[in-house]
């Protein structure tokens, strides 16, 4: 009776052959439970010892791109024991490569969103992340289209004249909107290399200020003098930047004069008075003072030191301190500042008559 039972044929499969394939799918579920306990349970205690949050994501991805993914194929397992008609088969082939292409697509869009994020926004900022969410949005678009039309070659649909419309689309879009898309790439540019950022004190040829706003197309920045300076991205991508913000340290360089008839041993004094005042100044590195040259009308003295600052405010209140030093010990040593003069020398002639 059994074995008659087992053979009775339902759709050119025998019920042997449809328990089969329910038993193999049901080993295959609790395989699966098996694992997910086992595997994710382990992992779990694991990344929680851990400082990085890579793994965190890691193990978080596979749960939801793994483990429906392995859902799949324990059906497909199951199906793959019957004798399907041409249609059932091509359904249960173009399901498969769908989900195939789904969850592997997705989970590289994860890893891709959990990198540039952590990358790039590694301290809050509200502007950056709506910047970087629309980055994501395009990246999605073109992962999700390069899928639609891998899978529509596969299925045998011909996509030449799609490919060949789009390419001819594109580009008469960017020959008719290439300056904005010029600025459009020098922003993306700027926002990946990141020669700037809001709130940094930066020159750009002739023009100083502080950056108030990253557009997609232009920078604005506050001068000075008060007024907004407004700069294409391009400009500036195509510009040497100076960065000002981002100086660790000042190197100074001054010069003074003093008269020519200052004598020798006070000449000598001169350096290591210098040496003294600037070495006695916190946040400062002293460097180097020498008698440097003889000037038209002074004997020149050249010092160099560093504010171990980029802080300008900083640096005007340490030279003020050091000049104000330098003019108290001069004034108590008699040591006088040279001054732009000159000396005529008049000769007289005799005239006989």
């Amino acid at each position: 009776m059994w074995p008659e039972l087992l053979n009775l044929e339902f759709l050119n499969n025998r019920l042997s052959d449809y328990l089969l394939a329910v038993t193999l799918f049901l080993a295959g579920i609790i395989i699966i439970q098996v694992f997910k306990r086992i595997f994710f349970g382990r992992a779990g205690q694991w990344v929680k010892k851990t400082a990085s949050t890579f793994d965190d994501f890691l193990l978080k991805s596979l749960r939801r791109r793994l483990i429906p993914l392995l859902y799949f194929a324990a059906l497909y397992l199951g199906f793959a024991v019957l004798s399907l008609n041409p249609l059932g088969a091509k359904i249960l082939r173009t399901a498969g490569g769908v989900i195939l292409v789904y969850y592997s697509v997705s989970f590289l869009l994860d890893a891709a969103g959990y990198g540039l994020e952590s990358y790039f926004l590694k301290k809050e900022d509200q502007a950056r992340k709506s910047i970087l969410s629309v980055f994501l949005i395009g990246i999605k678009v073109v992962a999700w289209g390069i899928a639609l039309l891998v899978l529509l070659d596969n299925f045998g649909v011909k996509i030449s004249g799609l490919l060949t419309g789009l390419g001819i689309g594109g580009v008469a879009v960017a020959f008719a909107a290439q300056a904005v898309l010029a600025d459009l790439f020098s922003y993306f540019t700027i926002f990946f290399d990141r020669p700037f950022e809001i709130d940094d004190f930066i020159v750009v040829g002739e023009y100083r200020g502080t950056v108030e706003y990253i557009g997609m197309k232009t920078t604005r920045l506050r001068s000075l003098g008060g007024e907004q300076i407004v700069f294409s991205n391009t400009d500036l991508t195509n510009s040497r930047v100076q960065n000002y913000k981002r100086m660790k340290e000042r190197r100074i360089s001054f010069r003074i004069g003093v008269t020519y008839d200052t004598p020798p041993a006070q000449l000598q004094e001169i350096p290591e008075l210098i040496t003294g005042i600037i070495k006695g100044i916190e946040g400062t590195r002293f460097d180097r003072a020498h008698f440097i040259e003889y000037g038209e009308y002074s004997l020149l003295f050249e010092v160099v030191y560093y504010v171990l600052s980029g802080n300008y405010v900083q640096y005007a209140d340490i030279q003020q301190r050091i000049n104000l030093a330098i003019k108290e010990e001069f004034t108590r040593r008699g040591i006088k500042f040279a001054l732009p003069t000159r000396t005529l020398l008049m000769e007289k002639e005799n005239h006989q008559a």
